[in-house]
């Protein structure tokens, strides 16, 4: 589909349809035995997904390479070809879907569509993983009719000092706060990235999570190692104004701006630097070589 014909996200209606990647496909009628609130939904999500670095689980070969489904549809047909029960009924953790942040976020989009719930995917950094660092994730937000609310389906209520299923402002700032904050010298890249020490991080990381965030914000719920357009793992030679712009307009859209959310929203069909046209280049982290493939 050409960017241009595909649908706009101006308003919270527009995130209740399912995009190629949260539909749920064939196995659309198993949601229809789940719960509706949501509460029980995300203990469903946590029922079906085990996180690859934080289950407690080393997975290796083909298990591993279930972190690389692209959209909800592939993961329920693994889920169903392991399991093959109704998803509320409980999973040992070594036979759910193996996945991270980015597929309980959209797990739970998907089932909250489903029901006619306008949801959708957040790109940030969590402060709540590990004391002093900020590590790459994913949360959801879905609307109650009267305000967003942000939910990190991945953790059982009382697992943080907060409400994980209303998240407050603080824990979680979006890609595009830390890029504003390190621009202006505020914030120091290297605390953000996915672990301390690790060489996956710092300013050029932050980076590509604001295009990632504009990315699922348009409806391109992409893996967290799809690189597209002028995402590079260096800031020399990267557009850096490109990138302010986007993150600013991101944050006036956040604060209720609609004419930055038309502006950013356009930016996104239209720019190539910025718009996911179909090819990636994909550096998982179930190994193998880098890659460009056609979505």
């Amino acid at each position: 589909m050409n960017k241009n014909d595909a649908p706009t996200y101006l308003s919270p209606a527009d995130y209740a349809i399912q995009t190629r990647f949260s539909d749920p496909g064939a196995h659309a009628g198993l949601y229809d035995a789940l719960p509706t609130d949501v509460p029980g939904i995300a203990a469903v999500v946590r029922n079906l997904l085990v996180h690859y670095r934080g289950g407690g689980i080393e997975f290796t070969g083909e298990r591993l390479a279930e972190i690389d489904h692209r959209s909800v549809s592939a993961m329920l047909s693994t889920d169903q070809k392991r399991n093959g029960r109704p998803l509320a009924e409980p999973r040992e953790p070594f036979d759910r879907i193996v996945g991270c942040c980015r597929d309980y976020t959209l797990l739970f989009v998907s089932i909250l569509r489903h029901q006619g719930i306008p949801a959708r995917s957040r790109i940030g950094f969590a402060d709540y993983f590990t004391p002093g660092y900020n590590h790459d994730h994913v949360v959801a937000e879905y609307w109650n009719g009267d305000r967003w609310v942000m939910i990190d389906a991945e953790l059982e209520p009382g697992e943080r000092p907060f409400d994980v299923q209303d998240m407050p402002a603080g824990p979680f700032p979006s890609a595009a706060e830390v890029w504003l904050g390190v621009r202006a010298g505020d914030l120091d890249p290297d605390n953000y990235g996915i672990g301390p020490g690790q060489p996956i991080g710092g300013g050029w990381f932050v980076r590509n999570y604001v295009h990632y965030e504009l990315a699922h914000l348009n409806g391109d719920e992409l893996l967290l190692w799809d690189n597209w357009g002028d995402m590079s793992d260096t800031l020399e030679g990267a557009d850096l104004a490109l990138t302010d712009q986007v993150a600013d307009l991101l944050l006036a859209s956040g604060n209720g701006d609609a004419a930055a959310t038309k502006q950013v929203n356009n930016l996104y069909r239209t720019n190539p630097a910025l718009t996911f046209a179909g090819r990636s280049f994909i550096t998982s982290p179930a190994g193998g070589p880098y890659r460009l493939i056609e979505v």
